[in-house]
């Protein structure tokens, strides 16, 4: 069965440029002029991704990726012209998976798809395996994380990020060998991306983001997992 991408952009030649070359590529592809049939459309369409312009009238990308963020895991690829990496870190902030910088090549954006794609089909283990640490309980089979008996939402990023991090408590992973191997993705060469999915999941697993007792930053090299099993 074909996947299926919502490609959301206020340009409608940019939309037939995409959609024309993924379709080719044997993608299912769902098309979007605004923030507010984006969200229709997602409702409707369930598709495995969007991608996201950043820059759209009245609703913008950033408030888009938001309100997909408070429902649904669907991974989200934003595009952005602005160049400054700050601006791409606040993207990640608010919840998308991997961000592309404009101009871009086609088939640029297709290696991207298909990162993300991989990262959210890419089951890592084929048994119910359970890890507990303290609080939190991570069913890795069924990609779903409980503090305590409440569930927390994830998305696949902040998922494989928690588990590979909560599978070796005390042992530090530098940010580079988790874009590696945590995000599988070698796209993603800058590596303040990491720091912007970690500080999402502190805000929903640690009482006290700001002083974290699970994901704890080793300062100079990355972080490590906190709590010993």
């Amino acid at each position: 069965m074909a996947e299926s991408i919502l490609l959301v952009d206020d340009e409608e030649k940019v939309l037939d440029f995409m959609s024309a070359y993924l379709q080719n590529e044997g993608f299912e592809v769902t098309t979007a002029q605004s923030g507010s049939e984006a969200l229709n459309k997602i409702k409707s369409v369930n598709p495995s991704l969007v991608v996201l312009d950043w820059m759209m009238p009245n609703m913008n990308g950033l408030d888009v990726c938001r309100e997909i963020r408070k429902s649904s895991k669907v991974g989200i690829i934003m595009v952005t012209a602005k160049s400054d990496e700050m601006d791409k870190i606040v993207g990640l902030e608010v919840g998308a998976d991997d961000y592309i910088t404009k101009p871009f090549s086609l088939r640029e954006l297709l290696a991207r798809i298909r990162s993300v794609l991989r990262r959210i089909g890419d089951n890592p283990a084929s048994t119910d395996e359970t890890l507990v640490r303290d609080e939190i309980t991570i069913s890795v089979s069924q990609y779903r994380v409980w503090k305590n008996t409440e569930e927390i939402t994830m998305t696949p990023t902040e998922f494989k990020l928690l588990l590979t991090l909560a599978e070796r408590p005390g042992i530090v992973y530098s940010r580079l060998q988790l874009l590696k191997s945590a995000l599988e993705d070698e796209l993603l060469n800058v590596e303040r991306t990491v720091d912007a999915h970690i500080s999402r999941l502190r805000k929903k697993i640690e009482d006290n983001p700001s002083n974290p007792k699970y994901i704890q930053t080793v300062y100079g090299f990355g972080y490590r997992f906190g709590d010993q099993p």
